[in-house]
């Protein structure tokens, strides 16, 4: 894995509990907690949809040693895969909410997006704008004298 926010935490116990949260995340599709935590749970969850939609026994295995219950391996690869199938990445959104009254950390609510009862809608996907045909070389070259600036031409008293 790759570099982690401490969290202020021992490394057993930030893993531990990432681990729950993620689990709990894809369980629920939305849970409440700080603003750093839910930055790693993030990048975590992420990439436990993408195992789940690349559903092979590998993606399963890596999936079952990272999140916690069968049924939460269930949903990753039957629901949620099928629910992002057509999309790249991005599963997950992070909604800032309030200031905690006891130690005054931000908090945040992570949901996965695509669902009922969302927070905020999904932004509909951007339109690819039309391949454009290929020029060929001279069609390129006649196109850029078109346009730039005519060249000077430099005589002898100039230098």
């Amino acid at each position: 894995m790759t570099k982690f926010r401490k969290l202020g935490r021992p490394t057993g116990h930030r893993m531990s509990m990432l681990r729950t949260m993620v689990s709990q995340l894809v369980k629920h599709e939305r849970i409440e907690t700080t603003v750093a935590k839910a930055k790693e749970i993030r990048r975590l969850a992420d990439n436990m949809v993408q195992l789940g939609k690349e559903g092979s026994q590998c993606a399963a295995r890596r999936a079952a040693s990272f999140v916690r219950g069968d049924d939460v391996i269930h949903k990753l690869f039957t629901e949620l895969a099928y629910r992002y199938k057509d999309r790249a990445g991005g599963y997950t959104r992070l909604l800032r909410t309030r200031i905690r009254v006891g130690d005054a950390a931000p908090m945040a609510y992570i949901e996965f997006i695509d669902r009922e009862n969302e927070l905020r809608q999904a932004k509909p996907p951007i339109p690819q704008p039309p391949q454009r045909a290929p020029l060929d070389p001279w069609t390129r070259s006649r196109l850029s004298r078109q346009f730039a600036p005519p060249k000077e031409e430099k005589s002898g008293s100039d230098l």
